[in-house]
């Protein structure tokens, strides 16, 4: 478990060194659960963005996106079911005056479990070598299987408990298992409570006249609200989708895990309308969809698994969770939910105004069923950034600290150094710069010795390094090291900008998931 901390400790240390993420409001000793996006950060940010809108509502004709304001109506939450179901379970430890959502401490106990299972992995597979049968031996180990049916247990009667509204339960299992306070170790707690997650605002120039409003606590319903328009205005056919990413706002009591679960954050969201009854097919059609979506970003497809709900939210008929392996291990990437048609209902009855779709091939009008996938933009780009980051040991026996991002998502694609600061050497470097910065983010380099300029930009997560020597200076030609395998080729300045884009194009990127 140690280990586990020390690499997302090396994590958020790495991203604040390199100009990734910054604390919020640092110099006032920080906002808990709030942060920044520095200079490579909002980059990477922006590609992980764009890779997403492009795969999602460039290449399908049936999707377009919209980009909604973050106040409306309250109304809207009445009738979405935040108002009265957007809540977390919540415990208090009387001794550490400490407050957990009693969900997350039910969780981190199963995390445990899980690891002993690991451990077990582990020591089969010393035992057994090239022979082991991972599958095999996690359906039949009986030490394995009792683990499994003790987690699997927990989880779903957790899940029950909290559908119905059980919390009584929910802190009886909590005592069963006999969890203790984190901080305090003790086991001294209180009754588990519901707490809404809105924060609240007003709207309006002075105390008397002011209308309560809520930030939004996710981008889904400015789709929903704004369906018919959409339908209308784009002429759109069943099925079809709408995409939105923005920012949205939860009042988190346990925000924690650096960027994982923050009060303020971003999503990246899609609501695909579809006929009644056409619900399953297009579940795992999109499960299917955005798992491939993920796997072409190359991080390891052992990294990813699906999780079916056992509690479904009030609007769901099926919800499964693609989940990744973070450093702290397997959790919630993205959501992909079967919605029903509870939403447009909805909000056909608190705002009286129809919110159907007349199906001409059917002759007839209906309120659609929708399928959603959901993103969290921050924790893509923590799964992102936490697996690229590695350290490894060169064959000289020196160590390198190397983000090895998906040149895709790179912030910056290329660094060119000079080899010397003089010669002409810095006027050619800066106009390959020039020419290059056109299409793609680079920059120039150069303080330091070539060997600590190409560590810089290892750490940093730059693909390519183009160095400018004296021969560049006679036939036009300069070395190029890819950051992944350090291998350095000597190549024809016109052709750099074509290497560059081999490795960097979205385009042959996105061709994967095809």
């Amino acid at each position: 478990m140690a280990n586990k901390e020390d690499l997302f400790k090396k994590v958020i240390s790495h991203a604040k060194e390199y100009g990734y993420v910054f604390q919020s409001s640092e110099i006032y000793d920080g906002l808990s659960a709030v942060y920044d996006y520095a200079q490579n950060g909002a980059e990477l940010k922006k590609n992980i963005r764009e890779y997403w809108w492009k795969a999602m509502v460039q290449l399908n004709d049936n999707i377009v996106g919209i980009d909604s304001a973050i106040f409306m109506h309250p109304t809207i939450w009445k009738a979405s079911g935040h108002v009265d179901a957007f809540n977390d379970p919540l415990i208090d430890n009387k001794d550490s005056k400490k407050r957990y959502r009693a969900d997350v401490l039910i969780e981190d106990y199963c995390a445990k479990i899980e690891n002993k299972i690991e451990k077990e992995v582990t020591k089969a597979r010393k035992r057994f070598g090239d022979a082991f049968n991972k599958e095999e031996f996690v359906s039949t180990n009986p030490r394995v299987v009792g683990y499994q049916e003790k987690m699997n247990s927990i989880l779903s009667r957790m899940g029950k408990s909290l559908e119905k509204e059980d919390l009584v339960d929910v802190k009886s299992l909590i005592e069963e298992l006999e969890i203790v306070c984190p901080v305090s170790g003790s086991k001294n707690w209180t009754d588990v409570k519901q707490f809404n997650l809105m924060f609240g605002t007003k709207l309006g120039a002075s105390a008397e006249s002011a209308m309560d409003l809520y930030l939004r606590p996710e981008t889904a319903q400015g789709i929903f609200v704004n369906f018919l328009n959409v339908q209308k205005t784009g002429r759109m056919k069943i099925p079809f989708g709408i995409a939105q990413t923005g920012k949205a706002f939860r009042n988190e009591i346990v925000a924690r895990q650096f960027i994982f679960r923050m009060r303020e954050f971003e999503q990246m969201e899609m609501q695909f309308f579809i006929k009644p009854g056409t619900q399953k097919k297009w579940y795992e059609h999109w499960k299917e969809t955005r798992l491939k979506w993920h796997l072409s970003l190359g991080l390891g497809k052992e990294n990813y698994r699906f999780h079916d709900h056992d509690k479904l939210a009030h609007y769901a008929d099926a919800a499964s969770d693609i989940e990744f392996k973070f450093p702290f291990g397997f959790k919630e990437l993205e959501g992909i939910h079967s919605r029903t048609d509870f939403d447009l209902s909805s909000h056909e009855k608190f705002s009286g105004k129809k919110l159907q779709y007349f199906d001409h091939e059917e002759n007839k009008s209906y309120v659609p069923y929708v399928l959603e996938t959901s993103i969290g933009l921050d924790r893509m780009f923590l799964a992102v950034f936490s697996n690229s980051l590695k350290e490894e040991e060169l064959e000289n026996g020196t160590t390198r600290t190397v983000l090895k991002l998906p040149a895709v998502l790179a912030p910056t694609k290329a660094a060119v150094f000079p080899l010397l600061k003089k010669d002409g050497l810095p006027e050619l470097a800066h106009k390959i710069v020039n020419d290059l910065k056109w299409d793609y983010n680079v920059i120039y380099d150069e303080k330091d010795a070539v060997g600590r300029r190409y560590r810089r930009q290892d750490a940093n997560g730059t693909p390519f390094c183009i160095t400018v020597d004296h021969q560049s200076l006679e036939d036009n030609t300069v070395t190029i090291r890819h950051r992944d395998t350090m291998e350095q080729q000597r190549v024809a300045i016109d052709k750099v900008k074509e290497i560059i884009g081999n490795e960097v194009d979205m385009k042959n990127w996105l061709k994967k998931i095809n």
